[in-house]
């Protein structure tokens, strides 16, 4: 999602709600899963079996990505950057988003491990200093809107997929 395509369009077909980091790990992984079964059959079923694992794999990982939708947590975050644990008056939104979007994307890595927030804040903080752009903030102060970007999208997702009670 960028300010030019606000509806994260997908390059080709100018569909909305494009993925293809998802859906290419999802497909990557799935032909290799593919690949090993359909080795039993030989060099045919190695080929064969690569080619369903991934389109399989890459509907999965689609699926996957689609769970969070980032304009829909850009929109509301935009909407409610003042309400944030920690807020301080002199930032504006663009101050804040990068800190969000390491939350909510960075629940989405974490969830199929079950890490909690603080189990890989570490890749967060990391994600937060590599996209930070211009924001004026530092980690220990953007912390707090990452954090309630991670567990705001995982609310919204049934279930507890990192066991921390929310």
């Amino acid at each position: 999602m960028t300010a030019k395509n606000p509806s994260n369009n997908d390059p080709i077909t100018g569909a909305p709600g494009a993925h293809p980091v998802g859906t290419g790990l999802g497909a990557a992984g799935g032909a290799a899963a593919g690949a090993a079964v359909g080795s039993v059959a030989g060099p045919v079923g190695t080929v064969v079996g690569g080619a369903v694992g991934a389109i399989a794999g890459g509907l999965a990982g689609k699926g996957v990505a689609e769970s969070v939708n980032p304009t829909a947590e850009d929109g509301y975050w935009r909407e409610n950057y003042t309400k944030t644990p920690g807020y301080k008056p002199d930032y504006s939104y663009d101050d804040y988003a990068p800190a969000y979007r390491a939350g909510y994307t960075g629940w989405e890595r974490a969830r199929a491990s079950g890490e909690t927030f603080d189990a890989h804040e570490p890749k967060l903080r990391s994600e937060f200093e590599r996209t930070k752009g211009k924001s004026r903030l530092q980690w220990e102060e953007a912390k707090d809107a990452s954090r309630a970007a991670w567990h705001r999208v995982e609310r919204a997702i049934p279930g507890d997929a990192d066991k921390d009670g929310r």
